[in-house]
């Protein structure tokens, strides 16, 4: 059995691949069954606005390709050959130690955001309940909670943690000077809409939220001091807004060319400043063509990004440790747990021996004595347990080497395991 990991983010692919091939909650599912079909027993997958990406344990004969294909059935008629340059791959220490980096928020844009760990126990949580989590993932995620756990314990990275909605918050605060009085439209109201509210309102900016499901954009009111825009009425009342961000999970355009164009022309020229933080977009890119519109999406806050990781480069490099230590422990753990069935058969099968030894010569001894028959006992096991700690311990130190146990398993007739 073989770990593989296979995924794009927001390093390696724009947006505009990015949102062609992440996956609905409600695709999640029926992608999972695929993915299994493709010769995956076990398989998770994490699609958030900056990666999307396919762990699974493969069975033996399954190339770790499959999972690309996998990824990209039914993916807006993307091929493997158009798509395989912003793919990464990777296998066993090297998947493990990604995954570890990512729930650590070490592999995202903003380095130390909190959004991602909950996103990622999210999609597991969703996986087990499909049947896509067993004896090969658990112990692989279970560990890398707890590694981003004792991140964020032994270390500052979490320490003024930022996430993508406060940067979309502060481009903004970069683009005006000021937020006090701007008129925000939210547009959507989950998690990432209720973090851009919250940095929004600390600024002083007057928020509006609008939202297919009116009972949450009350909610979300409620909480920030917002007012509620319909949802419907929105294109008619762009003109009152000086700046949209949007994070919805319409699955296409809400907000077209020619809203912006009609909303400029009412404002009398004044800007309209647009930042989609959506994946797939909200917002029609088209818009960066409009004289007075400026639209920024996801991959326009890399720059913020880059500032964020040097500010937390020495933290990193603690964590970076971490992740080191905890790979190693795990990879001596899930070997140890591969060769165990062997030990156990290696151990049974010296165990028949002594006891088939002991019958042979027992009538041999005469009568025994109670503390004769436990003198006799003890000798032969501690004779068998001498025997059998050196190629115990060797199994155990070696258990990533096929070959030696393959030797121990044909030395002493244990059959397959």
């Amino acid at each position: 059995m073989r770990l593989a990991l296979a995924g794009i983010n927001h390093r390696t692919a724009p947006v505009e691949l990015r949102e062609k091939l992440a996956f609905r909650p409600d695709e999640i599912p029926n992608a999972l069954v695929h993915i299994q079909q493709k010769g995956a027993t076990e398989a998770l997958i994490l699609s958030t606005c900056n990666r999307v990406e396919l762990m699974a344990a493969l069975s033996n004969g399954t190339p770790p390709e499959a999972l690309l294909e996998g990824m990209l059935a039914g993916r807006g008629g993307l091929t493997f050959e158009t798509v395989r340059s912003h793919f990464y791959l990777y296998e066993d220490r090297e998947a493990i130690r990604h995954l570890f980096r990512v729930a650590s928020s070490l592999d995202s844009m903003i380095v130390g955001e909190p959004q991602i760990l909950g996103q990622l126990k999210q999609a597991y949580y969703v996986s087990r309940e499909h049947g896509g989590i067993g004896t090969v993932l658990e112990p692989v995620l279970t560990k890398a909670f707890s590694v981003a756990k004792r991140i964020r314990s032994e270390t500052e990275i979490g320490q003024n943690a930022v996430s993508v909605s406060y940067a979309g918050v502060e481009l903004a605060r970069e683009i005006f000077g000021t937020l006090n009085k701007k008129r925000v439209l939210i547009l959507g109201a989950g998690k990432m809409s209720e973090g851009a509210a919250r940095h929004l309102l600390r600024a002083g900016a007057e928020i509006v939220i609008t939202n297919r499901t009116p009972e949450r954009a009350n909610e979300l009111a409620r909480l920030f001091q917002g007012q509620v825009l319909p949802y419907e009425l929105f294109p008619q009342r762009l003109n009152e807004i000086d700046i949209v961000i949007a994070s919805s999970a319409a699955p296409g355009y809400v907000v077209t060319c020619e809203m912006v164009r009609r909303a400029i022309e009412i404002r009398k020229n004044q800007p309209v400043f647009l930042i989609d933080i959506a994946v797939p977009r909200n917002i029609d890119p088209a818009i960066n063509s409009l004289e007075h519109a400026f639209l920024y999406d996801i991959d326009d806050l890399q720059r913020l990004s880059e500032r964020n990781l040097q500010a937390r480069r020495d933290v990193a490099q603690q964590a970076e440790k971490i992740i080191s230590e905890e790979v190693m422990r795990l990879e001596a753990k899930l070997r140890e747990r591969d060769v165990t069935p062997t030990i156990l058969s290696f151990q049974e099968q010296l165990e028949t021996i002594r006891q088939e030894v002991l019958t042979r010569y027992r009538g041999k001894l005469g009568a025994l004595t109670l503390d004769q028959e436990q003198a006799l006992e003890a000798l032969t096991r501690s004779i068998v347990n001498k025997i059998a700690h050196g190629p115990i311990s060797e199994m155990r130190r070696q258990a990533h080497q096929g070959e030696f146990v393959s030797a121990v398993r044909r030395m002493f007739r244990l059959g397959d395991h």
